[in-house]
């Protein structure tokens, strides 16, 4: 039987909060140098225990701040646990946020390059598979023009189109298809679903119930840091959405 692609032993993960709100580094760093600056800890994740197999689209859903960007970031190794172990098997291509790799400076055809060499490729699988690349992220001439004039889609797709132009072993994907038109989101999961039939193990953040009903195999939902739920989707993210849905007024 093969190894979990992803295996995490009682992760936690804590952020150290500065309490004082200073106006200026400079004030920063004469509270510091007195030794006067206090913080408060902040857990983001808190003993997950987590094995994800071979294969598996995995869907997390939480309100915001129940720390699902956190355990991607921690997956992908951009932050290491405070306590626990977090094992990753294979090569990750990783969407954590808009504008993650990117160089704003540079055209978008530059940060392809870029990007695919951040992923591990060589020159020449990036010059292979450019065209590719462009056509699906439908951006046509505007590839040759600073990623800083892209607007929030246009980041979306052009992410997109890099970390799934070769099949990794593990995609993981923080609210991309939130971003963009509808006709795009559905290109989108058209190939999320051809990388888990010949696959790839993929996580996904989403905030809609179809993203994750019809493209995950199972669900995980995250509250304050902590696994509350591992299961099928739907059974999920009905669970998830009968404690977050307002209540009627004077219930």
């Amino acid at each position: 039987m093969d190894a979990p692609v992803v295996r995490l032993t009682r992760v936690s993960l804590c952020y150290r909060l500065a309490k004082q709100r200073l106006p200026s580094l400079k004030e920063y760093a004469i509270h510091f140098v007195k030794g006067a600056l206090s913080y408060e800890k902040l857990w983001a994740l808190a003993d997950i225990d987590l094995e994800v197999a071979r294969g598996e689209t995995v869907g997390i859903v939480g309100r915001n701040g129940a720390g699902k960007s956190t355990l991607l970031k921690v997956i992908s190794s951009v932050l290491k646990p405070t306590r626990g172990r977090a094992e990753v098997r294979g090569r990750v291509a990783p969407i954590l946020e808009l504008g993650t790799g990117f160089d704003f400076e540079l055209t978008g055809r530059e940060n392809v390059f870029l990007n695919g060499l951040l992923l591990g490729r060589s020159r020449r699988e990036i010059a292979a598979a450019y065209r590719e690349i462009v056509d699906f992220s439908e951006l046509g001439d505007f590839i040759d023009t600073p990623i800083r004039n892209y607007s929030s889609g246009m980041q979306a797709r052009l992410g997109f189109s890099i970390a799934t132009a070769w099949r990794p072993d593990l995609l993981i994907l923080d609210e991309v298809l939130g971003v963009g038109d509808v006709a795009f989101r559905q290109k989108c999961e058209e190939r999320i679903a051809e990388l888990h039939r010949n696959g790839s193990t993929i996580l996904l953040v989403a905030h809609t119930r179809g993203a994750i009903v019809e493209t995950c195999s199972r669900c995980l939902w995250l509250d304050r840091g902590r696994l509350v739920l591992d299961g099928p989707p739907a059974e999920v993210v009905d669970a998830y959405e009968s404690r977050v849905a307002p209540q009627p007024s004077g219930a």
